[in-house]
């Protein structure tokens, strides 16, 4: 559970942490959308490409920011394995009644793995190179232009990502003192699901009561929503967040056009 590095933040004197907030949640968001119409591994390649780059530039260190790549490597093998047997095609290397294996699956696991795993890199940078007091007020000035309420979801989608490290650690703290008493996490697969159920309950409880006391807090500092809220540092875009935002758009652009390739 300490491994998972969604909703940390990594504190550093970068460009890209000192980056506005709008600029790179859009960025982020233009980078997952192409990666999705990306077919080919040339494109994939240049994000990978483009994507070091950018950890080089933020100092984050790659055991920092590729730890949290354990917690997917389930979704990443189930969705190669349904790639593998469920993709027809043409050069069938493998076959035992329903089952098929072609060259065209596996050719289409590995890229859908590769997919995965820049997707999730990409997406952690945001996290790891923001503080969470930006992340909001980057969100809330994309969503004020609509007739959504925009602070509420923005200060809800902070604290939401927020807690993901909170609630690792606290589950942590739980199955080491489940240890302590004698609980055995090991085992097959059903052993291990009953051995985490009596984590859950303790884990739902301090959940509940942390949000509890986060109310408590936010109410006991007038907090009464968005309305007539001012911002201590109001964002303004710099030359600089105009050309980078420039270059993540010609980026992307770019990757889009090896489909062509």
């Amino acid at each position: 559970m300490s491994r998972i590095t969604l909703g940390q933040y990594y504190p550093a004197n970068t460009l890209l942490h000192r980056l506005d907030p709008r600029v790179k949640l859009l960025a982020v968001v233009v980078f997952v959308t192409t990666l999705l119409f990306v077919s080919q591994w040339l494109g994939l390649a240049i994000a990978a490409v483009g994507l070091s780059l950018t950890i080089y530039f933020s100092r984050v260190p790659l055991g920092f920011l590729f730890r949290g790549l354990r917690m997917i490597f389930f979704v990443v093998g189930f969705a190669m394995l349904l790639n593998i047997f469920l993709t027809p095609g043409e050069n069938v290397l493998f076959s035992i009644g329903f089952i098929h294996i072609t060259t065209e699956g596996i050719y289409r696991a590995f890229l859908m793995a590769s997919r995965l795993v820049l997707l999730v890199v990409g997406s952690s940078l945001l996290t790891l190179t923001t503080s969470p007091i930006k992340l909001t007020d980057g969100i809330e000035a994309l969503l004020r232009p609509t007739p959504l309420p925009a602070h509420d979801i923005a200060i809800m989608m902070t604290i939401a990502l927020r807690m993901i490290p909170t609630l690792a650690e606290e589950t942590d703290k739980i199955m080491k003192a489940q240890k302590a008493r004698g609980a055995d996490f090991g085992g097959g697969p059903i052993k291990r699901v009953r051995a985490f159920l009596p984590i859950m309950v303790p884990l739902f409880v301090s959940a509940f009561k942390r949000a509890d006391e986060l109310a408590t807090a936010m109410e006991a500092r007038c907090y009464r929503g968005g309305e007539g809220r001012t911002k201590l540092s109001p964002l303004r875009m710099q030359p600089t967040d105009w050309a980078v935002l420039v270059i993540a758009v010609v980026f992307c652009a770019g990757l889009l056009l090896t489909r062509f390739v």
